[in-house]
């Protein structure tokens, strides 16, 4: 018994047709399933970029970078070079002593202590020595700090100091100077004010001092 049998003429022909086309499009579908496998596509794994695609003309050309990649290197910002001036050098905070003051000795032993005030008190009978001595200590640096005559008879030329004071130091350089002794105060002269005292005898002599 035929599929067909029973219906009219032309819905027997309107059910060929309808055959004819689905076996048409089997065969095309068989067709292109033969010729295109081949052609499939090689799936890319997420997150792969792909190196190179192929263009129209069978030339390759370079794929785009991946999203989110830099498509150059960048270069590392460089490094500013170490400046090489170097540190200035910082002044010596230390000043060398200066000579004549107090507490500061210098290179000259005798000149550190001049600071140190000198009376120079007159003993002799001779006019003047006083002054003229004065100025022989001025003239080598000495501070004269005053000039005039003292009573009574020492025997000889001396400087004299308070002991454990500046002038101790100053009476001993004084005299190794001008060539006679140094000594300690006697009482008659213990409340003069500070500095060192001379007391001058004929034996001081100046034209020493001068080289004449």
């Amino acid at each position: 018994m035929s599929l067909f049998s029973g219906l009219s003429r032309p819905m027997k022909a309107a059910g060929l047709a309808l055959v004819g086309v689905a076996v048409i499009a089997a065969v095309i579908g068989g067709i292109t399933l033969t010729s295109g496998g081949g052609d499939t596509d090689t799936a890319t794994p997420p997150g792969t970029t792909p190196t190179s695609a192929p263009s129209s003309d069978g030339a390759t050309q370079p794929s785009s970078p991946a999203p989110g990649s830099s498509s150059a290197s960048t270069p590392p910002a460089s490094s500013a070079p170490p400046s090489s001036a170097p540190a200035s050098s910082a002044p010596p905070s230390g000043q060398p002593g200066q000579t004549g003051q107090p507490g500061q000795p210098g290179g000259d032993q005798q000149a550190s202590h001049k600071w140190v005030t000198v009376r120079v008190y007159n003993n002799s009978t001779i006019q003047g020595l006083a002054e003229q001595a004065a100025k022989d200590f001025r003239a080598s640096g000495w501070n004269v700090s005053e000039i005039k005559g003292y009573p009574g008879r020492l025997p000889e030329t001396v400087a004299y100091y308070r002991p454990g004071t500046d002038e101790e130091a100053a009476a001993k350089a004084l005299a190794l100077e001008f060539g006679f002794r140094a000594e300690p105060r006697f009482k008659e002269i213990e409340n003069i004010g500070p500095g060192v005292i001379v007391i001058l005898t004929k034996d001081y002599k100046t034209n020493d001092k001068d080289g004449s």
